[in-house]
């Protein structure tokens, strides 16, 4: 078989880092190199990424081909997408198109077998979360996408789910492949925990969030949470308060609020924001937390979760969308819109070791399940299908 995977959200010079879609596509296809010596593959980068980037996907069933003309793409984009990209697609003759996410769209005139993989529904199931823009250019494209795939992976059961209630996608056209896990999760970092703190102001124990600040990730609930378990925290301990609220990760739509909340709730000194997270830092930064909390109002996945089960980090989670299916019983899940119930849940956890322990031990063995070679297989019969 001939099979193509459009790789253009990996080494995107419009996007930066590997974040989300990227590292799915990127993780997917280097262990679908490894599993699978007999099909061809043609990987779609964009054409501004430099060849020697891309040299890690090189193999004797491996062709690179780049999209042509990129720069055209914000004077014409109709014209680029349905012309060029056309044009540049049917030239392989490829028995599957594999389109990674369902916003890196197929041009409508490309008429060979395509599959798409869904990661995200939220802007039906949460719209008011999201900007006007956002929310309708997703909710198009998402329509276009599903009715144009010959086959959909969805990476929960909660996005097949989503699909067929928003969209009315027909089930049987849809398969549930989860995401792996990187094993680098489970192992010791080589960056030391005390540099990682150091470099971010960190002087406290902390409770950790990780992830795009955002309304959609329930950034103002969980202040407002936060604000509660510290004046418990004073009221028990004398006025003494030791612990810190680290978030993680870059600042999304609206999340210049998140300032003026903290002021409000009088918790500047005691919220970190630490920017955007190298990888390197990741595994350190998950290991000196008390626990990790994902108050989400909406995950398609949840891969920070897991990420924190294999570090041994014990996790609070919101008790929605695709979170319940990928935690199991291996966090501690609450209402993400009762701020009493999240504070008392943190409350809990800081000062019940026992307790977080317990959900340590359930964590490591969730997180176990999920891994890329069962990812890549999985699809890789998928793509059989379409002999």
């Amino acid at each position: 078989m001939k099979i193509g995977i459009d790789a253009r959200s990996i080494l995107n010079p419009e996007k930066g880092d590997a974040i989300g879609v990227g590292h799915y596509t990127y993780q997917l296809i280097r262990h679908l190199l490894k599993i699978d010596k007999e099909n061809e593959y043609v990987i779609f980068f964009d054409f501004r990424v430099r060849e020697k980037d891309v040299k890690k996907f090189a193999g004797e069933n491996v062709k690179i081909k780049f999209y042509p003309y990129s720069d055209y793409k914000k004077y014409l984009p109709g014209a680029y997408s349905e012309i060029l990209g056309t044009a540049t697609l049917q030239k392989e003759n490829l028995d599957v198109l594999h389109s990674t996410s369902a916003f890196n769209r197929i041009p409508m005139g490309y008429n060979g077998k395509t599959m798409v993989t869904f990661h995200d529904m939220s802007m039906f199931s949460i719209p008011q979360y999201l900007s006007a823009v956002k929310r309708t250019k997703n909710k198009a494209v998402a329509r276009l996408m599903a009715k144009k795939a010959d086959k959909i992976v969805a990476v929960s059961q909660s996005i097949k789910d989503d699909l067929e209630k928003f969209i009315g996608q027909a089930a049987e056209k849809t398969q549930v492949v989860y995401s792996g896990l990187d094993k680098r999760f489970f192992d010791e970092s080589e960056m030391t925990d005390g540099k990682v703190l150091g470099k971010h102001d960190i002087t406290k124990k902390y409770i950790l969030f990780l992830g795009t600040l955002e309304p959609s990730k329930n950034i103002a609930r969980l202040l407002e949470a936060f604000s509660k378990f510290k004046a418990a925290q004073k009221q028990k301990n004398a006025g003494k308060f030791e612990y810190q609220l680290v978030l993680a990760g870059k600042r999304g739509w609206l999340s210049q609020e998140y300032l003026q909340i903290i002021r409000d709730f009088g918790l500047t000194k005691d919220v970190v924001f630490t920017g955007y997270v190298i990888g390197d830092e990741l595994v350190p930064l998950f290991h000196g937390a008390e626990f990790f909390v994902m108050p989400s109002l909406y995950e398609g996945f949840g891969m920070t979760v897991l990420e924190a089960f294999a570090t041994r980090t014990p996790a609070i989670v919101s008790n929605v969308a695709s979170l319940p299916e990928i935690v199991g019983d291996a966090a501690l899940m609450v209402n993400p819109v009762d701020t009493l119930q999240l504070a008392e849940a943190i409350g809990k956890f800081a000062v019940d070791k026992s307790l977080r322990d317990e959900y340590v031990a359930k964590g490591i063995e969730q997180a176990r399940k999920f891994n890329w070679d069962k990812t890549a297989q999985e699809t890789l019969e998928i793509y059989k299908s379409f002999k």
